[in-house]
């Protein structure tokens, strides 16, 4: 038996600290109004709290899972079940191509830049784009994460660096009602992933690196790429048994493959590139399908010029406008090759000496 290790977990919250957190949130004096009413709230989440209720509505598993009897969340089994109609819509050659564009800029003129973003107009572009060919569009704006209420992406716990089955597709680690983890965007973007023909992602650079928001969901996307569909085989998130499950041979099951993609990463300064070929490795690994060079796209926009004055740069360069389209049109090119079965996969079919 592998061995699980511990000694890293935090200490249970005292009463009083758990008050000082809780009650972060009724700041705003027009709640003092229900001060008796928001301390019997307080109460309830104590209580739940303590007793670590993450999933307190649960159903049995039933027929199709390892362990028929197992209680699993409900929330859980309904996000499955609109995925499994996503992936069902996706393999149906009658429905219309659909392509998911992403903004993964945290800006938006609805929150402190006001301003909208760079990125946000690049994929308006690439929306007609796509639209003048006939395909449907879906836009996915990360930035809504920066402005929207109680809307959050929570970061990825690793389950999959414990045991791949302890990830489970999709994500069980969401929501956490013991701990107040709610209202998570993925339950809703994994199935807009999987309906998806394509995917173009559009991005500025922040220090080097993807955006928080872009960076969020990559990390949570890691469950579509071997995750475990099946959480009544580890009975919820049990170390030993996952353990076991990999050990006994895994066959990384890569749930988004078979997609096709394009990138658009712009800076102003440096870390284009890097960030640019970091995506295309991320979504070669899992299994999508780049749609050529030209839908590959790093750009510097007003390179070491004026923040204040970007956008009207943006204006000007008309290189990079018609270059933005260009991505689309690869994009949209390689959708129509992909459901006719004409788009050329050299490495299709050949097994990994290496499946991970």
């Amino acid at each position: 038996m592998t061995e699980v290790r511990k000694g890293q977990a935090p200490a249970v919250l005292s009463r009083k600290l758990f008050h000082e957190r809780f009650m972060k949130s009724f700041l705003d004096p027009a709640y003092r109004l229900e001060d008796e009413a928001i301390s019997r709230v307080e109460a309830v989440a104590w209580d739940a709290y303590q007793q670590g209720r993450k999933s307190p509505l649960t159903r049995k598993a039933g027929p199709g899972y390892a362990d028929p009897d197992y209680d699993l969340s409900v929330e859980w089994l309904e996000t499955k079940e609109r995925i499994e109609k996503a992936a069902a819509l996706w393999k149906d050659p009658s429905t219309a191509s659909r392509v998911l564009l992403i903004c993964g800029s945290a800006r938006n003129d609805g929150s402190c830049p006001g301003e909208i973003s760079k990125t946000f107009r690049m994929l308006q572009w690439a929306q007609e784009v796509l639209q003048q060919e006939k395909l449907e569009t879906d836009v996915l704006d990360l930035s809504l994460l920066t402005s929207s209420y109680n809307l959050h992406i929570h970061p990825c716990k690793g389950c999959v660096s414990t045991a791949m089955p302890l990830c489970h597709w999709p994500c069980s680690c969401y929501p956490n009602h013991a701990l107040a983890q709610t209202s998570d965007w993925m339950a809703e973007i994994y199935e807009r992933w999987t309906a998806a023909h394509a995917v173009i992602i559009l991005t500025p650079v922040y220090w080097y690196q993807s955006p928080s928001p872009l960076k969020l969901m990559i990390d949570r996307l890691v469950c579509s790429d071997g995750g475990n569909p099946d959480p009544t085989s580890t009975h919820g998130k049990k170390p030993e048994e996952a353990k076991a499950l990999e050990m006994k041979g895994w066959d990384y099951p890569k749930h988004m493959a078979g997609r096709a993609y394009g990138l658009v990463v712009h800076g102003d300064v440096a870390g284009i590139e890097g960030s640019r070929r970091s995506l295309s490795d991320w979504l070669d690994w899992m299994g999508l399908i780049d749609a050529g060079t030209q839908a590959r796209l790093d750009r510097f926009v007003g390179y070491y010029e004026p923040y204040a004055t970007s956008h009207e740069t943006l204006d000007a360069d008309k290189a990079v406008q018609a270059e933005v389209r260009n991505v689309a049109s690869a994009v949209a090119n390689a959708v129509t090759a992909l459901r006719a079965g004409t788009l050329s996969e050299c490495d299709k079919g050949l097994p990994r000496p290496r499946p991970k």
